[in-house]
């Protein structure tokens, strides 16, 4: 059974193994995951047992605005709606703020709207060297 916690409570580097940053060129390690984590305003983990198999992440300035930059669940807990309620609960939790954003591939933008989300454009720069936060 999955359950979803708002906090970091008995969670260490162990607890994040096992497939996550699926595609990415450097994915960080299970130890600056956690620091990742921890840095994070905001943080929602989905749990099986003491197995993290999903998380939503936010920075936030804690008045106006805040930025979802990670949504990860790992592959053989996916399309069982542990994503979306990752997300619904991280809505939730900002839904006091005037704007929540976030940049995501085309192919997810219909996932996002269902949540209520609205497509619009922005600008990135990604430097993939630093992309496993070492």
């Amino acid at each position: 059974m999955i359950r979803y916690q708002n906090n970091l409570e008995n969670i260490a580097a162990e607890n994040l193994e096992g497939g996550f940053f699926v595609g990415w060129l450097n994915p960080p390690t299970p130890a600056k995951h956690l620091e990742v984590l921890r840095g994070s305003s905001h943080v929602i983990l989905a749990l099986e047992d003491s197995k993290v198999v999903g998380f939503i992440t936010a920075i936030s300035d804690g008045v106006l605005a805040a930025y979802i930059p990670l949504l990860e669940v790992l592959p053989e807990f996916q399309s069982r709606g542990i994503g979306h309620e990752l997300v619904r609960q991280m809505l939730e939790v900002l839904s006091n703020l005037y704007m929540i954003d976030l940049l995501c591939d085309e192919n997810l933008q219909d996932f996002y709207a269902k949540l209520g989300m609205i497509e619009s454009q922005g600008m990135f720069i990604r430097n993939h060297k630093r992309q496993s936060g070492d």
